[in-house]
Protein backbone atom coordinates (compact mmCIF):
# COMPACT_ATOMS: atom_id res chain seq x y z
CA UNK A 1 0.00 0.00 0.00
CA UNK A 2 1.26 3.20 -1.06
CA UNK A 3 2.80 5.86 1.39
CA UNK A 4 2.50 8.94 -0.66
CA UNK A 5 0.85 11.74 0.61
CA UNK A 6 -2.29 12.36 -2.05
CA UNK A 7 -2.01 15.62 -4.68
CA UNK A 8 -4.62 17.80 -2.18
CA UNK A 9 -2.68 16.74 1.12
CA UNK A 10 0.57 17.84 -0.94
CA UNK A 11 -1.40 20.88 -1.86
CA UNK A 12 -2.47 21.79 1.40
CA UNK A 13 0.88 21.79 3.23
CA UNK A 14 2.80 23.71 0.49
CA UNK A 15 -0.03 26.65 1.24
CA UNK A 16 0.74 26.02 5.12
CA UNK A 17 4.39 26.22 4.15
CA UNK A 18 3.62 29.56 2.00
CA UNK A 19 1.18 31.25 4.80
CA UNK A 20 4.52 30.58 7.24
CA UNK A 21 7.00 31.22 4.79
CA UNK A 22 4.82 34.75 4.12
CA UNK A 23 5.11 35.61 8.09
CA UNK A 24 8.66 34.76 8.81
CA UNK A 25 9.67 37.11 5.65
CA UNK A 26 7.30 39.74 6.42
CA UNK A 27 8.40 39.78 10.35
CA UNK A 28 12.04 39.99 8.88
CA UNK A 29 11.97 42.96 6.03
CA UNK A 30 9.77 45.29 8.40
CA UNK A 31 11.18 44.45 12.22
CA UNK A 32 13.67 47.18 13.41
CA UNK A 33 16.58 45.00 13.66
CA UNK A 34 16.90 43.37 10.50
CA UNK A 35 14.25 45.28 8.50
CA UNK A 36 14.67 46.81 5.19
CA UNK A 37 15.39 50.74 5.08
CA UNK A 38 12.48 50.88 2.28
CA UNK A 39 10.09 48.87 3.64
CA UNK A 40 10.81 50.68 7.10
CA UNK A 41 10.29 53.45 5.70
CA UNK A 42 7.07 52.54 3.37
CA UNK A 43 5.28 50.91 6.71
CA UNK A 44 4.89 54.77 8.30
CA UNK A 45 2.28 55.65 4.88
CA UNK A 46 0.25 52.01 5.32
CA UNK A 47 -2.95 51.85 7.50
CA UNK A 48 -2.18 48.76 8.92
CA UNK A 49 0.91 47.29 10.46
CA UNK A 50 3.17 44.33 8.34
CA UNK A 51 4.16 42.70 11.92
CA UNK A 52 0.63 41.65 12.88
CA UNK A 53 -1.68 42.13 10.17
CA UNK A 54 0.22 39.77 7.82
CA UNK A 55 -0.15 36.52 8.56
CA UNK A 56 -0.56 34.57 5.33
CA UNK A 57 -0.13 34.72 1.78
CA UNK A 58 -4.03 36.10 1.72
CA UNK A 59 -3.12 39.12 3.44
CA UNK A 60 -0.92 40.97 1.02
CA UNK A 61 -3.01 41.95 -0.42
CA UNK A 62 -2.91 44.92 1.79
CA UNK A 63 -0.09 46.57 -0.14
CA UNK A 64 -1.60 46.71 -2.92
CA UNK A 65 0.30 46.14 -5.73
CA UNK A 66 4.25 46.85 -5.99
CA UNK A 67 5.44 49.98 -8.56
CA UNK A 68 8.46 48.67 -10.94
CA UNK A 69 9.43 52.27 -10.69
CA UNK A 70 10.32 51.67 -7.03
CA UNK A 71 13.05 49.86 -8.33
CA UNK A 72 14.36 52.64 -10.96
CA UNK A 73 16.92 54.63 -9.29
CA UNK A 74 18.32 54.55 -6.40
CA UNK A 75 20.36 54.99 -3.93
CA UNK A 76 20.89 51.20 -3.78
CA UNK A 77 21.36 50.54 -0.20
CA UNK A 78 18.05 51.22 0.49
CA UNK A 79 17.05 47.97 -0.22
CA UNK A 80 19.83 46.15 1.88
CA UNK A 81 18.09 44.61 4.74
CA UNK A 82 20.45 45.90 8.27
CA UNK A 83 21.00 42.13 8.94
CA UNK A 84 23.19 42.41 5.78
CA UNK A 85 24.84 46.10 6.48
CA UNK A 86 28.39 44.70 7.14
CA UNK A 87 30.26 44.80 3.74
CA UNK A 88 33.00 43.11 5.54
CA UNK A 89 30.89 40.12 6.34
CA UNK A 90 28.34 39.85 3.32
CA UNK A 91 29.08 40.85 -0.76
CA UNK A 92 26.31 42.73 -2.58
CA UNK A 93 25.68 42.70 -6.21
CA UNK A 94 23.38 44.58 -8.01
CA UNK A 95 21.76 43.18 -11.26
CA UNK A 96 19.57 44.87 -13.61
CA UNK A 97 16.76 44.33 -15.62
CA UNK A 98 15.58 45.88 -19.32
CA UNK A 99 17.15 49.49 -19.64
CA UNK A 100 16.62 49.97 -23.05
CA UNK A 101 14.56 53.18 -21.88
CA UNK A 102 15.60 55.56 -19.08
CA UNK A 103 16.44 54.10 -16.18
CA UNK A 104 16.88 50.52 -15.57
CA UNK A 105 14.78 48.23 -12.30
CA UNK A 106 18.11 47.13 -9.91
CA UNK A 107 17.92 44.96 -7.03
CA UNK A 108 20.25 44.11 -4.70
CA UNK A 109 21.67 40.10 -4.14
CA UNK A 110 23.66 38.26 -1.87
CA UNK A 111 23.21 34.62 -1.95
CA UNK A 112 19.76 34.71 -3.41
CA UNK A 113 20.67 33.85 -7.52
CA UNK A 114 22.97 30.82 -5.37
CA UNK A 115 20.14 29.33 -3.81
CA UNK A 116 17.35 29.48 -7.32
CA UNK A 117 20.16 27.95 -9.35
CA UNK A 118 21.46 25.32 -6.88
CA UNK A 119 17.24 24.43 -6.02
CA UNK A 120 17.08 24.43 -10.85
CA UNK A 121 20.00 22.12 -10.59
CA UNK A 122 18.30 19.42 -8.58
CA UNK A 123 15.63 19.19 -10.92
CA UNK A 124 18.15 18.59 -14.00
CA UNK A 125 18.66 15.20 -15.02
CA UNK A 126 22.31 14.19 -14.73
CA UNK A 127 22.27 12.01 -17.92
CA UNK A 128 21.89 15.00 -19.81
CA UNK A 129 23.64 17.35 -17.14
CA UNK A 130 26.49 15.08 -16.22
CA UNK A 131 28.26 16.22 -12.85
CA UNK A 132 31.81 17.66 -13.68
CA UNK A 133 30.87 18.77 -17.16
CA UNK A 134 31.67 22.01 -18.67
CA UNK A 135 29.08 24.91 -20.04
CA UNK A 136 28.63 27.50 -22.54
CA UNK A 137 27.17 30.51 -21.37
CA UNK A 138 25.31 31.78 -24.84
CA UNK A 139 23.13 34.22 -23.56
CA UNK A 140 22.97 38.09 -21.85
CA UNK A 141 26.22 39.48 -19.98
CA UNK A 142 27.08 42.79 -18.39
CA UNK A 143 24.68 43.68 -15.61
CA UNK A 144 22.20 40.77 -15.56
CA UNK A 145 22.63 38.21 -13.18
CA UNK A 146 22.28 34.86 -15.93
CA UNK A 147 26.23 35.76 -16.41
CA UNK A 148 27.18 34.79 -12.71
CA UNK A 149 23.87 32.68 -12.08
CA UNK A 150 24.61 30.03 -14.50
CA UNK A 151 28.67 30.57 -14.00
CA UNK A 152 27.94 29.22 -9.98
CA UNK A 153 25.34 26.57 -11.54
CA UNK A 154 28.07 25.21 -13.56
CA UNK A 155 30.42 25.48 -10.93
CA UNK A 156 27.99 23.52 -8.26
CA UNK A 157 27.43 20.57 -10.43
CA UNK A 158 31.64 20.81 -10.74
CA UNK A 159 32.20 22.02 -13.94
CA UNK A 160 33.52 25.28 -16.05
CA UNK A 161 31.30 27.61 -17.89
CA UNK A 162 32.85 29.51 -20.87
CA UNK A 163 30.72 32.71 -22.01
CA UNK A 164 30.00 34.88 -24.73
CA UNK A 165 29.80 38.66 -24.52
CA UNK A 166 26.41 39.81 -25.32
CA UNK A 167 24.61 43.39 -25.01
CA UNK A 168 20.84 42.57 -25.16
CA UNK A 169 20.22 46.30 -25.09
CA UNK A 170 21.99 46.99 -27.84
CA UNK A 171 19.92 43.96 -30.07
CA UNK A 172 17.04 46.03 -28.97
CA UNK A 173 17.75 49.08 -29.63
CA UNK A 174 18.28 48.22 -33.31
CA UNK A 175 15.44 46.46 -33.45
CA UNK A 176 13.38 49.51 -32.13
CA UNK A 177 15.13 51.57 -34.89
CA UNK A 178 14.21 48.99 -37.36
CA UNK A 179 18.00 48.60 -38.14
CA UNK A 180 17.25 44.74 -38.95
CA UNK A 181 20.37 44.08 -40.57
CA UNK A 182 22.72 45.41 -37.66
CA UNK A 183 20.65 42.96 -35.50
CA UNK A 184 21.38 40.54 -37.77
CA UNK A 185 25.09 41.11 -37.88
CA UNK A 186 25.59 41.27 -33.94
CA UNK A 187 23.26 38.12 -33.51
CA UNK A 188 25.85 36.39 -36.35
CA UNK A 189 28.89 37.96 -34.12
CA UNK A 190 27.18 36.34 -30.78
CA UNK A 191 27.01 32.91 -32.91
CA UNK A 192 30.57 33.33 -33.97
CA UNK A 193 31.91 33.70 -29.99
CA UNK A 194 30.24 30.46 -29.52
CA UNK A 195 31.17 28.41 -32.44
CA UNK A 196 34.81 29.58 -31.32
CA UNK A 197 34.60 28.34 -27.43
CA UNK A 198 33.02 25.15 -29.19
CA UNK A 199 36.22 24.41 -31.81
CA UNK A 200 38.45 25.23 -28.50
CA UNK A 201 38.33 21.66 -27.33
CA UNK A 202 36.86 22.04 -24.26
CA UNK A 203 34.47 19.30 -23.90
CA UNK A 204 31.39 21.42 -23.45
CA UNK A 205 28.66 19.40 -22.94
CA UNK A 206 26.07 21.86 -21.53
CA UNK A 207 24.48 24.68 -22.47
CA UNK A 208 22.40 27.92 -21.13
CA UNK A 209 20.76 29.67 -24.70
CA UNK A 210 17.76 31.61 -25.20
CA UNK A 211 15.24 30.28 -28.28
CA UNK A 212 15.99 32.80 -30.39
CA UNK A 213 20.11 32.23 -30.21
CA UNK A 214 19.02 28.43 -30.06
CA UNK A 215 17.71 28.80 -33.37
CA UNK A 216 20.36 30.79 -34.56
CA UNK A 217 23.43 28.36 -33.50
CA UNK A 218 21.20 25.42 -35.30
CA UNK A 219 21.18 27.47 -38.34
CA UNK A 220 24.28 28.18 -38.57
CA UNK A 221 25.92 24.46 -37.23
CA UNK A 222 23.89 23.34 -40.11
CA UNK A 223 25.62 25.63 -42.46
CA UNK A 224 28.53 24.42 -41.63
CA UNK A 225 30.10 27.40 -39.78
CA UNK A 226 31.18 24.91 -36.89
CA UNK A 227 33.26 23.27 -39.81
CA UNK A 228 34.81 26.08 -40.87
CA UNK A 229 36.20 27.58 -37.62
CA UNK A 230 37.67 24.45 -36.93
CA UNK A 231 39.78 24.21 -40.57
CA UNK A 232 40.31 27.84 -40.20
CA UNK A 233 42.37 26.97 -36.47
CA UNK A 234 44.26 24.24 -38.34
CA UNK A 235 41.58 21.39 -36.19
CA UNK A 236 40.36 18.61 -38.07
CA UNK A 237 36.47 17.79 -38.89
CA UNK A 238 35.40 15.29 -36.88
CA UNK A 239 34.14 11.67 -39.03
CA UNK A 240 30.47 12.44 -39.77
CA UNK A 241 30.93 15.82 -39.37
CA UNK A 242 29.39 18.75 -36.87
CA UNK A 243 26.80 19.71 -38.45
CA UNK A 244 23.87 19.86 -35.69
CA UNK A 245 23.91 20.50 -31.83
CA UNK A 246 24.12 16.79 -31.23
CA UNK A 247 27.20 16.57 -33.30
CA UNK A 248 28.81 19.39 -31.26
CA UNK A 249 28.84 17.88 -28.25
CA UNK A 250 25.92 19.32 -26.33
CA UNK A 251 23.50 16.58 -24.27
CA UNK A 252 21.79 19.31 -22.14
CA UNK A 253 20.33 22.62 -22.83
CA UNK A 254 18.80 24.75 -19.96
CA UNK A 255 16.85 27.61 -21.52
CA UNK A 256 14.85 30.27 -20.84
CA UNK A 257 12.77 33.22 -22.78
CA UNK A 258 8.90 34.29 -23.48
CA UNK A 259 9.20 33.26 -26.75
CA UNK A 260 8.92 29.65 -25.64
CA UNK A 261 5.83 28.20 -27.76
CA UNK A 262 4.73 25.11 -28.22
CA UNK A 263 5.19 25.46 -32.17
CA UNK A 264 9.13 26.63 -30.91
CA UNK A 265 9.16 23.55 -28.88
CA UNK A 266 8.14 21.20 -30.92
CA UNK A 267 10.02 22.49 -33.99
CA UNK A 268 13.71 22.73 -31.54
CA UNK A 269 12.44 18.62 -30.13
CA UNK A 270 12.47 17.19 -33.37
CA UNK A 271 14.74 19.48 -35.93
CA UNK A 272 17.16 21.35 -33.56
CA UNK A 273 17.49 18.32 -30.67
CA UNK A 274 17.53 15.60 -32.67
CA UNK A 275 14.10 14.37 -31.66
CA UNK A 276 14.62 14.93 -27.97
CA UNK A 277 18.19 12.69 -27.85
CA UNK A 278 19.63 16.24 -26.80
CA UNK A 279 17.52 17.21 -23.72
CA UNK A 280 16.16 20.33 -23.15
CA UNK A 281 14.21 22.32 -19.97
CA UNK A 282 12.74 25.44 -20.52
CA UNK A 283 12.43 28.00 -17.65
CA UNK A 284 10.71 30.68 -17.00
CA UNK A 285 12.26 33.62 -14.98
CA UNK A 286 13.75 36.74 -14.35
CA UNK A 287 15.80 39.00 -11.68
CA UNK A 288 13.16 39.77 -9.35
CA UNK A 289 11.65 36.38 -9.41
CA UNK A 290 14.68 33.19 -9.52
CA UNK A 291 13.56 30.75 -11.97
CA UNK A 292 10.11 29.14 -12.28
CA UNK A 293 10.97 25.37 -13.78
CA UNK A 294 8.85 23.59 -16.42
CA UNK A 295 6.72 20.04 -16.15
CA UNK A 296 9.01 18.13 -18.57
CA UNK A 297 8.50 18.70 -22.31
CA UNK A 298 7.77 16.43 -24.85
CA UNK A 299 4.89 15.11 -27.70
CA UNK A 300 2.71 13.16 -25.09
CA UNK A 301 1.38 16.51 -24.19
CA UNK A 302 1.19 18.20 -27.62
CA UNK A 303 4.98 20.38 -26.03
CA UNK A 304 2.69 21.84 -23.88
CA UNK A 305 5.11 24.13 -21.45
CA UNK A 306 3.76 24.80 -17.99
CA UNK A 307 6.09 26.63 -15.41
CA UNK A 308 5.97 26.43 -11.45
CA UNK A 309 7.69 29.07 -9.51
CA UNK A 310 9.78 27.94 -7.10
CA UNK A 311 7.55 27.72 -3.80
CA UNK A 312 7.46 29.10 -1.00
CA UNK A 313 10.60 31.69 -2.06
CA UNK A 314 8.21 32.67 -4.95
CA UNK A 315 4.91 32.73 -5.86
CA UNK A 316 2.95 33.58 -9.27
CA UNK A 317 -0.37 34.32 -9.23
CA UNK A 318 -2.53 34.21 -12.87
CA UNK A 319 -5.06 37.28 -12.09
CA UNK A 320 -7.61 39.38 -13.67
CA UNK A 321 -5.97 42.22 -15.74
CA UNK A 322 -8.67 44.50 -14.56
CA UNK A 323 -8.68 43.45 -10.46
CA UNK A 324 -5.48 41.83 -9.45
CA UNK A 325 -7.26 40.75 -6.26
CA UNK A 326 -9.51 38.06 -8.73
CA UNK A 327 -7.10 35.00 -9.82
CA UNK A 328 -9.05 33.07 -13.27
CA UNK A 329 -9.85 29.93 -12.97
CA UNK A 330 -7.93 26.94 -14.01
CA UNK A 331 -7.46 26.97 -17.78
CA UNK A 332 -8.53 30.96 -17.96
CA UNK A 333 -6.06 33.55 -19.67
CA UNK A 334 -4.76 36.21 -17.17
CA UNK A 335 -1.71 38.40 -16.19
CA UNK A 336 1.16 37.02 -14.07
CA UNK A 337 0.84 38.27 -10.82
CA UNK A 338 4.62 37.77 -8.49
CA UNK A 339 5.58 37.55 -5.30
CA UNK A 340 8.77 37.36 -4.17
CA UNK A 341 9.87 36.36 -0.47
CA UNK A 342 13.26 35.90 0.28
CA UNK A 343 15.64 37.72 3.15
CA UNK A 344 17.12 39.44 0.49
CA UNK A 345 14.15 40.74 -1.45
CA UNK A 346 10.73 40.93 -0.72
CA UNK A 347 8.36 41.96 -3.75
CA UNK A 348 4.25 41.23 -2.81
CA UNK A 349 2.44 41.03 -5.73
CA UNK A 350 4.36 43.02 -9.01
CA UNK A 351 2.43 43.17 -12.30
CA UNK A 352 4.53 41.32 -14.63
CA UNK A 353 4.62 42.25 -18.54
CA UNK A 354 3.48 38.59 -19.27
CA UNK A 355 0.41 36.83 -19.52
CA UNK A 356 -0.41 33.01 -19.62
CA UNK A 357 -3.01 30.33 -18.63
CA UNK A 358 -3.56 29.36 -15.11
CA UNK A 359 -2.47 25.82 -14.45
CA UNK A 360 -3.56 23.45 -11.94
CA UNK A 361 -0.95 22.10 -8.91
CA UNK A 362 1.07 18.98 -9.86
CA UNK A 363 2.83 16.07 -8.26
CA UNK A 364 6.44 17.96 -7.80
CA UNK A 365 5.39 21.00 -8.03
CA UNK A 366 1.72 21.12 -5.74
CA UNK A 367 0.71 24.69 -6.47
CA UNK A 368 -0.66 26.94 -9.45
CA UNK A 369 1.62 27.34 -12.53
CA UNK A 370 1.40 29.27 -15.58
CA UNK A 371 1.70 28.16 -19.40
CA UNK A 372 1.45 30.03 -22.50
CA UNK A 373 3.83 32.74 -21.01
CA UNK A 374 3.74 35.59 -23.18
CA UNK A 375 3.72 39.59 -23.40
CA UNK A 376 0.77 40.88 -21.88
CA UNK A 377 -1.52 41.66 -24.97
CA UNK A 378 -1.99 45.31 -23.58
CA UNK A 379 1.28 46.10 -23.38
CA UNK A 380 2.80 44.01 -26.39
CA UNK A 381 2.91 46.65 -28.78
CA UNK A 382 5.61 47.99 -27.11
CA UNK A 383 7.59 45.35 -25.92
CA UNK A 384 10.23 44.38 -28.07
CA UNK A 385 11.44 40.93 -27.13
CA UNK A 386 15.23 41.30 -28.48
CA UNK A 387 17.41 38.07 -27.61
CA UNK A 388 14.88 36.74 -25.44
Amino acid sequence: MSTEPSLSAKVHAAREALDRHVREIVQWHFSPDTGTPFWLEKAKTYKFNPLKDIQGFDDLKLFGTFEDDWLRGGPVDRWIPRAYADRSKYKVYVFETGGTTGLPKTRVVIDDYKIDYEMMSDTLPDQYFPRGSNWLMLGPSGPRRLRLAIEHLAQHRGGICFCVDLDPRWVVKCLKERRFDEANRYKDHVIDQALTILAGGHDIKCMFTTPKLLAALDEALRAGKLEEKLRSIGKPVPRGGVRSIKQAGILGIFSGGTEFTPQFTREAYEEMLDNGEVYMTPTYGNTLMGLACSKPIGPHDGFKITYYAPQPRAAIQVVNPKNFDEVVPYGATGRVLLTTLTKEFFVPRFPERDEGEREPPYEKFPWDGVSGVRPFSELAATTVVGVY
